[in-house]
């Protein structure tokens, strides 16, 4: 791959590297990329995000976001999202089309995965091994911390030994303080969290003023996503970004090697964009996704399927969460959202449980009137006096009265083992707007998750009780809750069982690369997030360190 002069590549000429997707992989690598003199374009189909649509510091905020703002694109049902058909999952995908990615909807938690999460197969005898371990990742994690501007406390005992976050951690607060109570009436590990949100001004981001709205975009542009923390710089480094571009497919030539892709620009004219190098970065349900409807009378199968694993072993993290009520009061609509404390403390393997593997907890404030009259479902179950209730309806005046600023919520996520029947295909029957097949998730929650689910569940009511929680609700398993799309392209080295190498190359196209979360081998029991990110620039680096050696059309 030749090196292009360090300017901004003009529409259709062929560049160095297209990207499909500006979330937090495509990000990084844009990044990068363009710092190494290299050309980059860039294909969203998303828009930039317009920060004054942000509804957090408004009266009419809670009311509103929940239409706006929804995680799930088919309620969200924004012209820039394609539908995606849930008829056969257990649990729905949530994703956002935009500059940002997702990370613009999600909560800033950011936790690296843990040692053990790269040895799973050594360890415990399931899923796989990554082809690399935590301490080769190590320098990308604390690299990646620095340009995202982290806030965190170092010396968590569950990790190795690290340096210090760029940022002090932010307040714990009322809720952390009642969540962290609990844990310690019980022996149990707890520690403040870690966000992608700096404890002061940062670059484009400033400083968190705790209003808790995280979920539905930051409006004070304290919360790090990467249209503010990479994509100024990318595009002073002569990095191209092409919103409302929907890729429609990756072409390859007679040998076997891409050449471009193709996509429906915002006019919906059918544009080619030219590239020696493609890289994929559009999320565990868009990459598959883009690879199926790629392969054309070549690859009938999809592009980069001789494994016949694109699109399997699709991994959401079931996810449960308890939401506990105080007599005293915890302020609890302050922010930030994401986790205030966390623990691991049933994060590994204990086989007396009657599962494999673990799940991470981190406690969360429970939100203004409607956030905390629906937090957690539109049913949940009452522990105390064992039934289902309804928020709505004749409940509602009661439950607000009872819950507003006395209540806190521990969000627990399990680790998902990769299975090949969970899957994205194409639908045969939904499309998007422009015709293409949208994709449509085979997914159930197996009997791992669901005892692992169960087991947490109860230890954390003993955990809120043990502080005094008068009430406590209880969601399993939460169907709106997909957040963490990943495992539909594997990496590894053997290319009968595997999509892409340990750097993201296809083995069935070698100048085709995968950088999401679709590649990761296993799941872990955490916020993905800071993994993908460190798993990008690891890639990045190394294809732009191997530029002159690497195969192209």
């Amino acid at each position: 791959m030749s090196v292009a002069p360090k300017s901004r590549p003009s529409r259709d000429e062929e560049v160095d590297v297209v990207i499909v997707g500006a979330g937090p992989s495509g990000s990084v690598a844009a990044l990068h990329l363009a710092r190494a003199g290299v050309s980059v374009v860039v294909l969203e189909q998303g828009e930039w995000p317009d920060y004054n649509d942000y509804t957090g510091a408004r009266p009419e905020h809670e009311l509103v976001s929940t239409k706006l703002w929804h995680p799930n694109p088919n309620v969200r049902d924004n012209p820039n999202d394609y539908p995606v058909d849930t008829s056969t999952t257990d649990i729905n995908p949530l994703m956002f089309a935009g500059v940002g990615g997702s990370a613009t909807l999600y909560g800033a938690q950011w936790m690296h995965f843990l040692p053990s999460d790269f040895r799973v197969r050594s360890m415990d005898g399931v899923a796989d091994d990554w082809p690399f371990t935590y301490e080769d990742l190590l320098p990308y994690f604390l690299e990646v911390e620095r340009e995202v501007g982290v806030s965190g406390l170092a010396g968590d005992p569950a990790f190795p030994p690290r340096p210090a976050y760029p940022f002090p951690a932010l307040p714990i607060g009322s809720v952390g303080q009642r969540g962290a109570l609990g844990m310690e009436r019980m022996g149990w590990h707890w520690w403040p969290g870690s966000n992608a949100i700096p404890s002061e001004k940062f670059g484009e981001l400033n400083a968190c003023v705790r209003r808790g709205v995280c979920l539905t975009g930051c409006p004070e542009g304290a919360k790090s996503t990467t249209d503010r923390s990479h994509w100024p710089l990318a595009i002073k480094a002569g990095a191209r970004l092409v919103v409302r571009a929907r890729v429609k497919e990756v072409e390859t030539n007679d040998q076997g090697l891409a050449t471009g892709v193709v996509y429906i620009d915002a006019n919906g004219r059918e544009r080619r964009q030219r590239a020696k190098i493609v890289i994929l970065c559009a999320n565990g349900v868009g990459t598959p996704r883009l690879l199926l409807m790629s392969g054309g009378a070549k690859h009938p199968d999809g592009l980069a399927n001789s494994s016949g694993l694109v699109g399997r072993r699709l991994m959401m993290h079931p996810f449960a969460s308890v939401l506990a009520s105080y007599e005293d009061p915890l302020d609890s609509w302050r922010g930030p959202f994401g986790q205030q404390v966390y623990s691991h403390e049933f994060y590994e393997t204990d086989e007396r449980r009657g599962f494999v593997r673990g799940s991470k907890w981190n406690c969360m404030p429970s939100g203004g009137p409607v956030g905390v009259s629906g937090a957690i479902g539109s049913k949940v179950y009452v522990a105390e006096e064992g039934r289902f209730q309804d928020f709505w309806g004749g409940n509602l005046h009661d439950n607000v009265a009872r819950r507003f600023g006395h209540s806190l919520i521990w969000g627990i996520v399990g680790e998902d083992l990769p299975e090949e029947n969970n899957q994205v295909v194409l639908s045969k029957d939904l499309t998007d707007s422009d015709g293409l097949p949208a994709p449509q998730i085979v997914y159930k929650v197996n009997e791992n998750s669901n005892r692992l689910l169960k087991f947490n569940i109860d230890r954390c009511l003993e955990s809120v009780r043990a502080a005094g929680a008068i009430e406590t609700l209880v969601s399993v398993p939460v169907r709106e809750s997909g957040w963490h799309l990943i495992g539909t392209t594997v990496m590894g080295d053997d290319p009968k069982r595997s999509v892409v190498d340990q750097w993201g190359a296809c083995h069935d196209v070698p100048n085709l690369y995968i950088l999401d979360a679709s590649t990761f081998p296993t799941s872990g029991a955490t916020n993905p997030t800071a993994t993908i990110m460190a798993v990008a620039l690891r890639n990045t680096r190394r294809m732009i360190a191997e530029r002159r050696n690497q195969k192209v059309a």
